[in-house]
């Protein structure tokens, strides 16, 4: 009985006996075997190589093949041998000429397609980018940029150009300010009924993003203001050098200010007329006229960057800081340059604010410092000290006896104005950056703009809002009327407002 292999089913020349299986094997192949698995081929349990048993055989002499006993014979088969050879190398050379040119259509088409998807991608951004942007735009019409109308009165450094402070407007601003102290006395401390609870404001969500306001190209919204009347309108002012006017009621962009030659870093919106005010590093103040979108006055009161601006509540002057060291007050309806004030300490301003009265206003300084000025007296009659970076940005309350003031050392303070002392202090995060303040119109909250928006409730000054929308540094924070909603801005391009 012949042994056969029961992986080859050839005759072993050296046949081995598997004890786990116990079929037969040549030697040198299960050998092979067991190093690569370890295991039996047949029965698939565990097989070293010292298991195997070898099989005592006489050797094996294999007769040869009928078809090579004879040289033509041999010879006929080494001949078809070489012709199978060569069929098989041509058949292998078609297959690699077939492969390499599948391939390279292959690699032709993900190229191709790797292009289209990128310009959709492109076309899909554009289309997003110009439907947010063509929402709050419908509807707007071009208005021609007109020549300026006017420029403030000469050079503003030279004191001979000043128009000074007569006795006249002297009268005007304390007539108002007497108004002005009679009506918060009537009004009381009691809270409007009207205002937005803290409640309520502790459910405010976002109700709107708006992206379309200003370029893409250039992003971030800088500035912002309310309307305080017709709260329905809202004033930005962006890095792309123009100011715009959005109503959010009806999503529309209703004007779009365009004249500074750089960007526009503070803007005001005038509470009784369709008037703007707009500054810019480019050393100029615009008055614009929003039904027209032009430029009725410009105001060449500083000789560097405007850094403040706050309007009179007699509507007809504006109150500016700048760069200069100097601070200015200039009369809207005329262009006149009324004064211009250097504060003697060698350091630029970097924001100012009159008070509710008008007959006061601080200033901030890039040493850390707020400075009070009695406007009539064009004189310093109190300094605040304690932040320990640039001021950003002060913000006085309605009930006319707090200030609010911030710097680069993430900290708001709260200054009572009467004991002229620092009575708060509001510790915010450590590299918090503070851009804006602002109290609501019945002195009840204060909005904190910069790495996020806080609200605090005033008197017990505890946090009872955050919002965290923006994914960039908030620029502006702006109350809508009796609270009812808030408007925030940001580097971000967005414009957002909080509501119920």
């Amino acid at each position: 009985m012949a042994l056969c292999c029961a992986i080859s089913n050839e005759v072993p020349e050296h046949p081995v006996v598997s004890p786990s299986s116990g079929a037969i094997f040549e030697k040198r192949i299960i050998e092979k075997y067991i190093q690569e698995n370890g295991v039996d081929p047949i029965s698939g349990k565990e097989l070293s190589v010292e298991d195997l048993i070898e099989i005592k055989t006489p050797p094996i002499v294999k007769p040869k093949p009928p078809n090579a006993t004879s040289i033509p014979a041999t010879l006929k088969l080494l001949q078809d041998e070489w012709d199978a050879v060569m069929l098989y190398s041509f058949t292998q050379r078609q297959q690699l000429q077939t492969a390499r040119q599948e391939l390279s259509h292959a690699l032709y088409q993900h190229d191709a397609a790797c292009r289209v998807i990128s310009r959709l991608n492109k076309e899909v951004t554009a289309a997003r980018e110009a439907l947010a942007t063509l929402k709050p735009q419908a509807g707007i019409t071009t208005v021609p940029q007109p020549a300026v109308a006017a420029e403030a009165g000469g050079v503003a450094n030279q004191p001979t150009e000043q128009a000074g402070m007569s006795t006249e407007v002297i009268q005007k601003l304390q007539e108002k300010a007497t108004v002005l102290t009679q009506e918060r006395k009537k009004r009381g401390r009691t809270v409007p009924e009207e205002l937005t609870t803290q409640e309520q404001l502790r459910s405010f969500r976002t109700l709107a993003s708006l992206i379309g306001l200003h370029s893409a190209s250039i992003p971030g919204i800088l500035a912002l203001d309310v309307h305080s009347s017709d709260t329905s309108k809202v004033l930005t002012g962006g890095n792309d050098k123009n100011a715009t006017v959005f109503n959010k009621d009806t999503e529309q962009v209703v004007a779009i200010l365009k004249g500074h030659t750089k960007k526009v870093t503070k803007v005001i919106y005038h509470p009784d007329e369709d008037l703007v005010l707009t500054a810019s590093p480019d050393a100029t103040i615009r008055v614009w006229n929003v039904p027209t979108s032009q430029t009725t006055l410009l105001l060449r009161c500083h000789d560097g960057p405007v850094t403040g601006l706050s309007l009179h509540p007699t509507g007809d002057y504006v109150l500016s800081t700048s760069e200069d060291q100097h601070w200015a007050f200039s009369d809207i309806r005329t262009g006149r340059l009324l004064t211009k004030v250097t504060d003697n300490s060698n350091v630029p301003l970097t924001t100012a604010q009159l008070h509710p009265d008008g007959l006061i206003f601080g200033t901030g300084t890039g040493d850390s410092q707020v400075k009070i000025w009695d406007l009539k007296e064009q004189s310093n009659v109190a300094n605040f000290t304690g932040h320990s970076g640039a001021i950003t940005t002060i913000s006085f309350s309605e009930n006319g006896y707090y200030l609010a003031t911030a710097a680069d050392d993430a900290c708001v303070k709260l200054w009572d104005l009467r004991k002229l002392r620092n009575f708060r202090t509001l510790q915010l995060d450590e590299g918090y950056q503070i851009k804006d303040l602002c109290f609501d119109q019945s002195g009840t909250y204060l909005a904190v703009a910069g790495s996020d928006v806080r609200i605090y409730l005033c008197k017990q000054w505890q946090k009872i809002k955050v919002f965290n929308d923006h994914t960039a540094t908030a620029t502006g924070v702006r109350f809508g009327k009796h609270a009812r909603f808030i408007a925030s801005t940001s580097m971000d391009r967005t414009l957002k407002l909080y509501g119920l």
